[in-house]
C-alpha cells in the first residue's frame, strides 16, 4: 500500500448503451464510435444474427460474427482478436447474451449438477468477473450494449397483492452499470439520456439523440491526462533508479507496457555508475 498524489491519465471509454428493442442501440453505438476513431478503426462484435451489417452504409467498419454459446471466454476471445487486428474501438452488441444467451452465464448455472447453488455461482462467478476485467483493462474504447426488459415488484393494494411496474431492467448482472464510466438509456424515440456519467459531460443535458459529435465530446475527455507515450518519454529521462520507480508506482494502470522499457533503462543507468573513470594519478576507479 502506498499514498500517492492522484493524477489524470489517459483513458479508454467503457460506456453502456441500454435499452429495449428497436430504440436503436447499434445505430447510437455506431455514430459514437465514429467520432472517436476513424470507421476502418471501429470493429463490431455482433451477437445478433448479422444485424451488425445492417449499418454498413455509415462506413467502412469491421464485424465479427461471434455466435452460440454466448460463453465469457468467447466473448473475451472475440475481444482479443480486435485487439490484435488494431482496432480502436470495439463495440459489443449485445453483452446480454454473456448472461442470458444460450451458454451464457444463466445457461452455464442452470445447467450445474448438485442442489447447492451458492456452491455453483462460485464457480460460475470468476468466468463473468473474467469478461468483465477484459472490458476495464482493454487498451481500447469499448461500447457495450445491454437489452433491457420491464421490470416489477409485488405490492399490496386494498389487501391484496399485485404487480406493479418500477422501469426497465437491463439483462446482465446487477451492478453491471458500475463498471462503466458512462451509461446510457435510451428510449423507443431514440433518445438518451445518462443515467451514469463519470466524465461530467452529460450529467446536466436533457434527453437527445446521440452523434458522432458526442464522440468526439468522449474523445477529447480521454485525452486529457497524461498519455503513455508521455510517460516512456518520462522513463527514457530519467536520471536515477529512484526516480524510474516513482514512475512505476505513479502508473500502475500502464506497468505491464512500461515495465521492461524501465527494466531496460535500469540497467543503462546501473553501467553508468559502475562505469570505470580514470583518476589524475592514472589509477582507475569506479564512479
Amino acid at each position: 500500500m502506498e499514498l500517492r498524489q492522484a493524477k489524470r491519465k489517459n483513458a479508454k471509454m467503457k460506456l453502456a448503451l441500454q435499452g429495449s428493442a428497436g430504440s436503436g442501440k447499434t445505430y447510437s453505438a455506431l455514430l459514437l464510435a465514429s467520432g472517436i476513431a476513424a470507421w476502418e478503426k471501429v470493429s463490431l462484435i455482433d451477437t445478433e444474427h448479422g444485424s451488425g451489417e445492417l449499418y454498413a452504409h455509415l462506413g467502412d467498419y469491421n464485424v465479427l460474427q461471434l455466435d452460440k454459446p454466448f460463453t465469457p471466454e468467447r466473448y473475451i476471445k472475440a475481444i482479443e482478436i480486435c485487439e490484435d487486428a488494431g482496432m480502436d474501438v470495439i463495440i459489443i452488441d449485445s453483452i446480454s447474451h454473456e448472461w442470458d444467451g444460450a451458454g451464457g452465464i444463466l445457461s452455464i448455472h442452470s445447467n450445474m449438477t448438485g442442489q447447492n447453488s451458492f456452491a455453483n455461482w462460485n464457480k460460475v462467478t470468476p468466468r463473468h468477473n473474467a469478461f468483465v476485467q477484459k472490458i476495464l483493462e482493454s487498451q481500447c474504447h469499448i461500447i457495450g450494449t445491454i437489452r433491457t426488459k420491464t421490470d416489477y415488484t409485488l405490492n399490496e393494494r386494498n389487501g391484496k397483492v399485485v404487480p406493479e411496474k418500477v422501469g426497465l431492467k437491463g439483462i446482465t448482472r446487477d451492478g453491471m452499470d458500475y463498471e462503466f464510466t458512462i451509461q446510457f438509456e435510451i428510449d423507443v424515440n431514440h433518445n438518451a439520456v445518462a443515467t451514469k456519467d463519470r466524465t461530467g459531460i452529460f450529467s446536466a443535458r436533457v434527453e437527445e439523440v446521440i452523434t458522432a459529435e458526442h464522440g468526439k465530446q468522449l474523445l477529447q475527455w480521454c485525452n486529457e491526462g497524461i498519455s503513455i507515450d508521455e510517460v516512456k518519454h518520462q522513463i527514457q529521462n530519467a536520471k536515477t533508479v529512484e526516480e524510474l520507480r516513482n514512475i512505476l508506482k505513479t502508473y500502475p494502470e500502464f506497468r505491464k507496457e512500461i515495465e521492461v522499457l524501465a527494466i531496460n533503462r535500469k540497467e543503462v543507468l546501473q553501467n553508468i555508475i559502475n562505469e570505470p573513470k580514470i583518476s589524475g594519478n592514472g589509477i582507475s576507479e569506479s564512479k
